[in-house]
């Protein structure tokens, strides 16, 4: 190589390196944002904290995910938006691993249906179960079930009160309390600190109603006093229960100002009362958590104040959990994702980024 080309070729080479370190230093500057804008993120790597388990302390063996038959137990009907999102995350990315026997019920909001669909699975031999629970409590006779074939449970969106490595493998969702505590800041900003709060509860007896409702009335408590609470029922999740929860609200207390609903489709029941009785977008603050399309729509329309995201997409981080297990590397306890908020200073934008 003569040194005319030499130096053109180290220019050349200088001039590359530039170029990709700029690159590579463009996307720093909004992460958040795509953060969660499709799959989920995950708030604190795995296996760096809390307890772990590995496929040895747990007493398992290794197979492969793409022959081994897999089941998947979703809870509630899919008439929900979350749901919806939720089963086809897990089919779309089991089809994308080229995972060929994966085995999908639907207990249809109807827990000892859940409880017998999975029994059903065990029996039809799953190596792996991915289940949505719809309650907490209640799962000894699939997790005995379980235990006794070495099969791993990975729980996600709800928990089960059992033991991690043990009665199942790990939890993958929202920090539901964390998520209550982000809602009432929304709530105390649009109220200014001063009013009166309904809140719409989800279902009773699992752990996201509870976290979602302890988080919410402690940070009020905290850091705005002068906000009452001053009426809670549960819209059980539903969109139709929630028209009728607010419609009674708006009876029995027609000065309140805000209502935070636990999920969104509760939060567009209520959006549907105040129309029939003639509010205005705005009236009443709404402050509700999910992230689904049609509730950043309402943002955007005025209905709403603002969203706390819970992302439903939870195929990929569930089988890279499992297969992670499977490769023998340390499981944490739970897998805990990022959750973001949807305002009236992004939800336009953000549509596309809903589910």
């Amino acid at each position: 190589m003569t040194p005319h080309v030499r130096i053109a070729a180290l220019a050349l080479a200088v001039l590359l390196t530039a170029a990709a370190c700029a690159k590579a230093e463009e996307p720093q500057s909004a992460p958040a944002a795509a953060s969660t804008a499709g799959q989920q993120v995950v708030q604190s790597p795995s296996g760096t904290a809390g307890p772990t388990c590995t496929l040895t302390q747990f007493g398992g063996t290794k197979f492969d995910l793409k022959s081994a038959t897999v089941g998947f137990s979703q809870s509630e009907k899919e008439a929900n938006p979350f749901r919806i999102a939720e089963t086809k995350s897990i089919k779309d990315e089991a089809a994308k691993l080229g995972i060929t026997n994966l085995k999908v019920t639907n207990a249809q909001s109807q827990f000892s249906k859940q409880i017998t669909d999975v029994q059903q699975l065990i029996a039809q031999g799953v190596r792996l179960l991915v289940i949505a629970p719809l309650n907490s409590d209640g799962w000894e006779p699939v997790l005995q079930q379980a235990a006794a074939k070495k099969i791993p449970i990975i729980t996600v969106d709800r928990k089960i009160n059992a033991k991690a490595c043990s009665d199942y493998l790990t939890f993958i969702g929202s920090d539901f309390y964390e998520q209550g505590k982000r809602a009432a800041d929304r709530m105390i900003e649009a109220l200014s600190s001063k009013g009166k709060v309904a809140i719409l509860l989800g279902a009773p007896g699992n752990n996201v109603t509870t976290e979602r409702t302890n988080g919410f009335k402690d940070r009020i408590k905290e850091k705005a006093p002068e906000i009452t609470i001053s009426f809670e029922q549960t819209g059980e999740f539903a969109r139709e229960k929630g028209q009728q929860v607010t419609e009674q609200l708006i009876q029995s207390n027609p000065d309140i100002n805000g209502i935070y609903a636990e999920n969104d489709e509760m939060a567009l029941g209520a959006v549907t009362a105040l129309k029939g009785a003639g509010k205005e977008p705005g009236d009443i603050k709404i402050v509700s958590v999910d992230g689904t399309r049609s509730a950043v729509q309402g943002i955007a329309d005025g209905w709403l104040h603002a969203v706390i995201e819970s992302n439903p997409r939870f195929g990929p981080l569930a089988f890279e959990t499992a297969q992670k297990f499977l490769d023998g590397q340390p499981i944490p306890d739970k897998v805990i994702i990022s959750d973001r908020d949807y305002d009236t200073g992004n939800a336009k934008d953000s549509l596309g980024e809903a589910y």
